[in-house]
């Protein structure tokens, strides 16, 4: 028999639905909401929030996404289980993380928000139990499909970033920095990993991703670590070198946070040439179908960006108490809006010349798409051009077509890696597939 208490919630997020059906729809266009100077409109902070969830369909067989002209686009792997996350290995094998948050309860949360999230969760095809494990594909003959696909590396906890420096492999769990030893061209690994860190994790962990870099050198790693609420929704002390990119030492395993103020910093990378550090990050939510861009910036060190008392720099939330002005004073704005609510994800610098001119100075970015917001954004890979070492002009659709007419999700796009060819990569978490976009 179902509860009182349970029948409240069940009733209580019946009729928040209800509502928020009826909630208004954007007034900006993605166009005008992203670039290097967005639009941003006043705060819409409604009662309940705009719920726009895309159910998942999947691809039926032939199916695909729909890649710009001068593209064509393939299945590199198939069959494969929330595949979140690539990392190409010098030799040309592609890993793939397929992998899912952890198991987690916060009694801190209110039920009805919760209810909000396993509806969206499920709706979304991201309730899936983690496979905790990281996969190898391997391309023998050179075709764009991987011949090869097994497990490289099992029982991790919500394995994510992966990085090899030198003969270890490296892996950020949902909450330690791990290793292994590495031989080049082997396709599994049985060791048991050695912790050189832990990691912001354990009891709540809501943004549990933890992507990850390391530095030219090896010496240093950098960790992409989001908040454990939306606009610290439970006050600050759980959110202890979170919101930031954590620089870690590769000998000792001594962390300091590198630069804060980050919401969700999940793709990280260096732009080629230089050394600076790009992040795409996941603004808040609730504040309505404009607000608050999510975006791709430079990260410098010790800088903050905002979160969680203002956004898009001086931009205050109101929203958030105590309220610290002299911490907005010091929020720097990011370089390059990509819209609100589009939930960038993956983050790739494009590299050699295998693809178009127009394709090849910039970072490619995976747009996992959104729930808060009417109509749906997000859901396509996008490229960012560059001129001048920085984000400039306007974004370039690569790949799209994973949310239909009826707005279903066929896939949604997250990590994106370049592979040894010059071809990109993609992991479609819903569609279980690894699409590879190469030149017709």
């Amino acid at each position: 028999m179902r509860t009182s208490s349970s029948t409240s919630t069940l009733a209580m997020l019946v009729a928040a639905t209800f509502a928020s059906a009826c909630a208004p729809r954007a007034e900006l266009s993605t166009a005008q909401t992203s670039g290097p100077n967005p639009t941003l409109p006043a705060p819409d902070k409604a009662l309940v929030p705009t719920v726009k969830i895309a159910p998942v369909v999947g691809w039926k067989a032939g199916e695909m996404p729909t890649p710009m002209q001068g593209l064509r686009v393939q299945p590199f792997a198939t069959g494969l289980t929330h595949p979140r996350w690539l990392y190409v290995l010098p030799n040309g094998d592609v890993l793939v993380a397929e992998t899912n948050r952890p198991p987690t309860e916060d009694p801190q949360d209110n039920p009805v928000r919760n209810a909000f999230i396993n509806h969206a969760f499920k709706e979304a095809g991201a309730d899936v139990e983690s496979p905790n494990r990281i996969s190898l594909l391997r391309d023998e003959d050179g075709d764009g499909i991987a011949e090869t696909k097994s497990t490289f590396l099992g029982n991790l906890f919500s394995p994510f970033g992966m990085a090899l420096v030198g003969d270890r492999f490296f892996v950020a769990n949902a909450d330690a920095l791990v290793w292994v030893p590495y031989k080049q061209g082997e396709t599994r690994i049985d060791a048991t990993p050695t912790k050189l860190t832990d990691l912001p994790g354990a009891p709540r962990n809501h943004h549990w991703t933890k992507s990850l870099v390391a530095n030219a050198d090896g010496s240093k790693f950098y960790v992409g670590v989001g908040s454990n609420s939306n606009a610290a929704d439970h006050g600050m002390d759980i959110e202890a070198n979170r919101a930031a990119i954590l620089e870690v030492d590769a000998t000792t395993g001594a962390s300091h946070v590198y630069a804060s103020g980050l919401r969700n910093p999940v793709g990280i990378a260096w732009a080629p040439g230089t050394q600076t550090l790009y992040a795409v990050v996941n603004e808040r939510d609730e504040l309505g179908n404009d607000l608050v861009p999510d975006y791709l910036t430079s990260v410098k060190p010790g800088a903050f960006y905002g979160w969680p008392w203002s956004y898009y720099g001086a931009h205050v939330d109101t929203r958030v108490k105590p309220a610290r002005p002299d911490m907005v004073a010091k929020a720097i704005a990011p370089d390059y809006a990509l819209g609100p609510h589009v939930a960038s994800l993956g983050l790739a610098f494009a590299s050699g010349d295998k693809l178009p001119a127009a394709l090849r100075d910039g970072a490619f970015i995976g747009l996992h798409g959104s729930w808060n917001r009417n109509p749906p954004s997000g859901y396509k890979v996008v490229f960012v051009p560059f001129a001048g070492g920085k984000p400039s002009g306007k974004e370039v659709d690569v790949l799209t077509g994973f949310l239909d007419a009826q707005g279903n999700a066929h896939g949604r796009p997250v990590g994106v890696a370049m592979a040894k060819d010059g071809a990109l990569l993609v992991a479609d978490d819903v569609g279980n597939v690894v699409w590879r976009v190469s030149p017709l």
